[in-house]
């Protein structure tokens, strides 16, 4: 799988894995100032952002794509504190990984996530997998008038209170970038 990578300057053993929205390029993330916001923190964290299109997902078993095409080898190159974020469908795709593959990542950052078509009891299909799963940290972000709003509020529940940040906007680039800023200061404070 194609995957841009962005390094600290310092060489460092943490690595923050960038899973994109549907029809959105790993280029997209250095476009639109997310790299630049990691960056402007002085953070110690090497950035991967594997091209994780929407065909992917319908291909079959995307946490496990992550792990072999991904994941496995960035822990063979010896990071050793891994944390995925993701967008939209990229969120979608790192809750799957965390519910599969908790013990190898230190954490979850979840922009505007897509956490699947309603159940039968109207919660998101993915909330089911998380309540069963142990977890690392997740932080959850989102426009309070973004489409998928109502699945983020069902995953806010879930969550302390300091991990969740909402902010006034859509689904789109500028409410996630605004939101991404905030969230690096919450997850990167220790």
């Amino acid at each position: 799988m194609r995957t841009l990578f962005d390094f600290a300057p310092e060489r460092c053993a943490r690595l923050l894995v960038l899973l994109p929205a549907a029809k959105a390029r790993p280029e997209d993330f250095v476009e639109r100032g997310f790299i630049d916001a990691v960056r402007a923190r002085h953070l110690r964290l090497d950035v991967a952002m594997p091209d994780l299109h929407a065909d992917l997902y319908l291909e079959g078993d995307i946490a496990e794509r992550l792990e072999t095409d991904v994941m496995r080898s960035m822990r063979a190159k010896g990071y050793a504190h891994i944390w995925l974020a993701g967008i939209s469908l990229g969120g979608m795709a790192a809750v799957a990984y965390a519910c599969r593959y908790a013990s190898h990542i230190a954490g979850v950052i979840l922009v505007a996530p897509f956490l699947g078509l309603r159940d039968a009891n109207g919660e998101p299909e993915l909330l089911g997998e998380l309540a069963e799963s142990a977890l690392p940290e997740i932080f959850l972000g989102y426009g309070t008038h973004d489409r998928f709003a109502g699945t983020s509020r069902s995953l806010a529940r879930r969550l302390p209170a300091e991990r969740v940040t909402t902010l006034e906007g859509g689904h789109d680039w500028l409410t996630w970038i605004e939101l991404w800023k905030i969230m690096l200061a919450q997850a990167f404070t220790r």
